[in-house]
């Protein structure tokens, strides 16, 4: 087998994914028309144009007003489902999705709107694809610490359904400490940490969802290489980087993708792994992340492995989940 067949073969695992990321021109303008809301866009092409970004902030604007047609359970039903078959057709076989109820709470959709419609479809890809799923909740880091304890305590009814809690949205200005109290407290409800750390922001934040966040997993994690005192303790720890090569590429983190630390961390003993992050936006989901990077950076088939078996390592599922999974990569070598 080359590289580019055993990246298709090989069951993966998503641990990095935005489903409000997942929202392709075509059901945007589907889902938009069938509920009447009016976009600044008058065609999927146009859509597709605006697709060009300098930074994140310059994505998170298209991205909140794609996210205004969002209103009623099917909608969010419909969007992850979408995001699903493309998950079945790339042989990714357990994804931990990211949502930000703010994003919608904040336009009057009720948060059970929107986990309702996103379980609806995780059940339904379990039973028709086999895919499993976790959910991550997200705070976004530009609006307030009282607005995210809002968002935690709106979850409660639905905290059967959730892993985990994250960080993100715009980075710069918006550290890891102005969410100390709001993590300490979903710790105490059973979420585990996560965040978004080092995208666009020094290797101080990443520092920071450390040490305050109580973090286990590392959302980007970047800038961490500008910091060998943080390098090191991360190797040692084994805290794993959830990167997205193609998004920091259209965001501008790197300029050419052969210029992606991804190799680099995995020769320093990083726990690194691959994800699609906002794929619609981004060029690609997960088979053309692995794709296009393998390509640019040389990496081997063994090196693709290692990704893949990060993926399921430092995944938030059983480990005896995990040992299933990863029987499945070693059986495909």
């Amino acid at each position: 087998m080359n590289v580019a067949d055993y990246i298709k073969k090989v069951p993966k695992a998503e641990l990095h994914l935005h489903i409000e990321g997942t929202f392709e021109p075509e059901l945007m303008f589907e889902i938009a028309q069938r509920n009447k809301v009016e976009i600044p866009y008058q065609s999927v092409e146009e859509v597709k144009k605006a697709y060009q970004f300098s930074c994140l902030q310059d994505f998170l604007d298209i991205y909140y007003a794609g996210a205004s047609v969002l209103l009623y359970e099917k909608d969010f039903y419909d969007l992850t489902m979408a995001y699903f078959k493309h998950c079945a057709e790339e042989n990714v076989v357990h994804t931990e999705i990211m949502f930000d109820p703010q994003t919608h709470t904040k336009r009057g959709i009720s948060f059970g709107t929107v986990i309702n419609g996103i379980q609806k479809a995780r059940e339904d890809a379990q039973e028709k694809y086999g895919i499993s799923s976790l959910l991550i909740m997200s705070y976004l880091r530009h609006l307030s610490e009282e607005d995210a304890f809002e968002t935690l305590e709106q979850s409660l009814p639905y905290k059967h359904l959730i892993k985990a809690v994250g960080l993100d949205s715009s980075e710069k200005g918006n550290p890891p400490s102005k969410f100390q109290k709001v993590f300490e407290a979903s710790v105490k409800e059973g979420y585990i940490p996560v965040a978004h750390a080092g995208e666009e922001g020094p290797a101080e934040y990443i520092w920071e969802a450390l040490d305050l966040l109580k973090i286990s997993r590392i959302d980007h994690g970047n800038n961490s290489l500008t910091d060998e005192v943080l390098l090191k303790k991360l190797v040692d720890e084994k805290i794993a980087l959830t990167v997205c090569p193609l998004s920091n590429l259209e965001l501008r983190v790197v300029d050419d993708l052969k210029d992606h630390p991804l190799k680099k961390m995995l020769n320093l003993g990083l726990k690194a792994t691959v994800n699609s992050d906002d794929p619609a936006y981004f060029g690609g989901y997960m088979n053309a992340n692995f794709l296009q990077t393998a390509e640019a950076l040389d990496l081997t088939q063994e090196e693709i492995k290692t990704l893949v078996k990060n993926s399921f390592e430092y995944s938030l599922l059983s480990e005896e989940e995990k040992a299933k999974y990863l029987a499945d990569v070693e059986n495909l070598a």
